[in-house]
């Protein structure tokens, strides 16, 4: 609404309030969290949190540092709002070094998003249910004459969400484990043996941020015959476990043609094919890339995917886009494959990569295509595996993304 001061309705919210960075440092803080936490804005503002709030020495059972900080990270990953049950956080005493008072919060962390989508500010909201608590022991609980009917409503409800938070622990180290599993299995898949004759090439694959880390994106680096080289990047559509094994089987038969036939058109041509056979393959989009270091040639074919890019050392960019058609399986009938070729100059750089790269929620993603060369431009000096972080960085990624990323940069 136009001219009404936030700040002032910040400052006088009779909630209590933090403002975090993402690296979780104080940046703001109101008077009701001032007034809750008995400190001042000098003793807070700058200070990293659990600096700032650090578990009670005392208490060797004290998980509210832990519980905090696991659902601050939940924020920062998934960029939602995390609602933790009530919490026993003691915090120090202002004037008396070491000494802690007992407080029990029931807190909020919602996420403020940037324009670029990340994480840029965590709101950290509180209420002190600490006299609650404290005038309600949990063994007088089960005296229900003793209390009204009201109070005897909010102890239960205290009790379950104590309950529910150690079910919700016994499910997030289950959950840990089934995506330790997960991630091995991602790793095997991905394994590219001739990637480490290629001291030129850097891959990274990030997977979608609030998945188990298993997606359907894959990358490949192959070593033909005759100083030929070839590198592949491939999406299926999904996520988990279903796509991977999508995912590990097409990257396979591509893998497969590829050795066998050489020619990339031909190759996804049989990837094609295999695709109609198995579940899920439909619609799969890939681009199969061929170099010949003798004739400094690259050969491509595409099949729905995003285009890869040719980056000269004077900044200027080709779109390897005149041999694209439809993705796997889009077409009824079996139609041969386009290939083109484009020539390369030593010291020119090639980007493969999976659409999660540039894609963002109500964007098209010619806007994406934009900024990604733009960025390119401006760091083309930089050798492949630099070259990739910056790029993730840059673009806002590089601690995942809504989709999985692929990407893989060879330097020519």
């Amino acid at each position: 609404m136009a001219g009404m001061d936030y700040a002032a309705l910040f400052a006088a919210t009779p909630s209590p309030y933090l403002v975090l960075a993402p690296d979780l440092t104080i940046a703001e803080v109101n008077q009701a969290y001032l007034d809750a936490t008995r400190r001042t804005r000098g003793d807070l503002i700058g200070r990293h949190v659990f600096e700032a709030f650090p578990n009670n020495p005392s208490d060797p059972g004290a998980d509210g540092m832990r519980n905090l900080d696991a659902s601050l990270h939940r924020v920062l990953v998934s960029r939602e709002a995390d609602t933790m049950t009530l919490q026993k956080y003691d915090i120090p005493i202002a004037g008396r070094p070491g000494a802690f008072e007992e407080r029990w919060w029931s807190p909020v962390n919602t996420p403020i998003l940037g324009a670029d989508g990340s994480v840029a500010w965590i709101i950290h909201r509180v209420e002190d249910v600490t006299a609650y608590v404290q005038t309600h022991p949990r063994a007088d609980w089960r005296m229900s004459g003793q209390l009204s009917e009201r109070e005897a409503l909010v102890a239960e409800l205290y009790a379950r969400a104590r309950e529910l938070q150690l079910l919700n622990d016994e499910l997030r180290q289950a959950h840990t484990r089934e995506r330790q599993v997960a991630v091995t299995l991602q790793e095997a898949m991905l394994q590219a043996p001739d990637l480490a004759r290629h001291e030129n090439v850097a891959v990274r694959y990030l997977p979608a941020t609030g998945s188990l880390n298993v997606c359907g994106d894959w990358y490949d680096v192959l070593d033909l015959s005759d100083d030929r080289f070839a590198v592949a990047v491939g999406d299926v559509v999904g996520h988990g476990l279903e796509a991977a094994a999508v995912m590990g089987m097409l990257r396979s038969a591509l893998s497969a043609a590829t050795r066998a036939l050489e020619r990339p058109a031909q190759a996804l041509e049989v990837l094609g094919l295999y695709a109609r056979s198995v579940d899920g393959a439909l619609n799969t989009t890939a681009v199969n890339v061929m170099v010949d270091t003798r004739s400094r040639l690259i050969i491509y074919s595409n099949a729905g995917h995003p285009p890869p890019i040719l980056v000269h050392p004077d900044s200027t960019c080709d779109l390897l886009e005149q041999a694209t058609d439809p993705p796997l399986g889009a077409r009824p009938q079996h139609v041969p494959r386009p290939q083109a070729g484009h020539n390369y100059h030593p010291g020119d750089t090639l980007l493969l990569y999976t659409d999660g790269l540039i894609e963002r929620r109500g964007e098209h993603i010619e806007a994406g295509l934009s900024r990604l060369t733009d960025v390119i431009r401006r760091h083309c000096a930089l050798g492949p595996e630099r070259m990739a972080d910056v790029l993730l960085a840059e673009l806002g990624v590089a601690g995942g993304a809504h989709d999985d990323i692929a990407l893989v940069i060879v330097r020519l």
